[in-house]
């Protein structure tokens, strides 16, 4: 929703809650972490990888693609997918947008979650 007319969502907050709820399913961010870690595109291997079901691992990547976190490219019977970076970079800003300044603060224990860092007496 945006101040002006609480009726119709910002697109951009539309766009934002998308890529977020794409994010919201562990093998999703499986998906993500294995396409970045290989540095480039995969054409069938996520199966192998995540140990699911290829019409899982399917609808997973259309949810992804949907939201501008991958892209996928049809190479002869099958699709081939990469990350779009384009898209990681818009979502890191929607979130440096949304919270402007978070992660500025100084020193490690305001960074590190509570008991994180701390010794036992």
């Amino acid at each position: 929703m945006n101040a002006h007319d609480p009726n119709h969502a910002d697109p951009r907050d539309e766009q934002f809650a998308l890529m977020c709820k794409a994010l919201g399913h562990p093998a999703r961010v499986a998906i993500l972490r294995h396409l970045h870690e290989i540095d480039g595109c995969v054409c069938g291997g996520i199966v192998e990888v995540l140990s699911l079901a290829q019409s899982t691992v399917s609808e997973h990547l259309r949810k992804l693609k949907l939201a501008g976190l991958v892209r996928g490219e049809v190479d002869g019977p099958s699709t081939c997918y990469c990350i779009d970076r384009g898209g990681l970079e818009r979502l890191r800003a929607m979130f440096s947008g949304l919270c402007p300044g978070a992660g500025q603060t100084a020193g490690s224990a305001a960074r590190a979650p509570a008991g994180e860092g701390e010794e036992n007496p």
